[in-house]
């Protein structure tokens, strides 16, 4: 009776981590095409797998750091990043992560998730109202108060995504595009590396010393990640700005939707 439970747990073991291999590949691989959003699949998933919502929000990021990394290995192919505007990005967020991972562990969030889940749908409505938005790159607001202010925001959107759960790497998306005028390929390259490897890093890891996370889950979580990040990246180079656009329109408002009716 032993041996037979024994073999019924390993072998629900292995139909999860085949679960969440799946998962995780094609949360990833919207993520990396659209910029952002594969909270909006993987994040669910394991809270209805029964981990409690700081483990199976702290194991999604610590997943998602896979994801910046498939996308990094595809992007870097391309060499169309600039290191001191990465740096850039990375300078103002990080901090803005580690303070929301801070304020998650202690603030109700169902009230932040309504409001999040209308401004996601607004960026949507508002990139589909924006034709030209973000097809070609014109550089702009590349000065000091336009690097304050571009800064500001990105700190923010940084407190955002280590507090919530979705659709914050959107946020970013849009702003580089909007803000600093790049286009969607390359907005989408930046956000797939900087908040998917290091902005998520640094809020798995603020999460991890102060909660926990579900390392058993976590290789076909990372595989997935992996694979699918890389995928994605793939896609998103060879279809280009438009598709990118109409995708990233589609996602947003399929996650606004999500977060505002829970």
């Amino acid at each position: 009776m032993k041996k037979t439970l024994a073999r019924l747990y390993k072998l629900m073991d292995y139909n999860n981590q085949i679960i969440l291999f799946i998962i995780s590949f094609f949360a990833n691989l919207f993520s990396a095409f659209a910029g952002g959003g594969a909270g909006l699949i993987q994040l669910p998933a394991l809270l209805f797998l029964g981990l409690p919502f700081s483990v199976a929000l702290g194991t999604h990021k610590l997943a998602s750091v896979a994801l910046g990394v498939g996308a990094t290995l595809r992007h870097l192919r391309e060499k169309s990043l600039d290191l001191r505007f990465a740096l850039f990005i990375l300078g103002t967020g990080v901090p803005g992560v580690i303070i929301g991972a801070h304020i998650i562990l202690d603030v109700p969030d169902r009230w932040a998730e309504v409001a999040l889940g209308c401004l996601t749908i607004s960026l949507g409505v508002y990139s589909w109202l924006k034709p030209s938005l973000g097809q070609q790159t014109v550089v702009i607001n590349r000065n000091r108060q336009g690097y304050v202010i571009g800064g500001t925001v990105l700190f923010l959107i940084g407190v955002l995504n280590g507090s919530l759960t979705s659709g914050t790497g959107l946020f970013v998306t849009l702003w580089l595009v909007r803000w600093f005028g790049l286009e969607y390929k390359r907005a989408v390259a930046y956000t797939l590396i900087l908040v998917g490897m290091f902005w998520n890093g640094a809020g798995a890891l603020t999460l991890g010393l102060l909660s926990e996370i579900r390392w058993d889950w976590l290789p076909a979580l990372l595989l997935g990640s992996l694979l699918g990040g890389y995928a994605g990246a793939h896609l998103s180079i060879i279809k280009g700005n438009y598709w990118i656009k109409r995708v990233y329109e589609l996602i947003t408002v399929i996650i606004g939707l999500k977060l505002i009716l829970g």
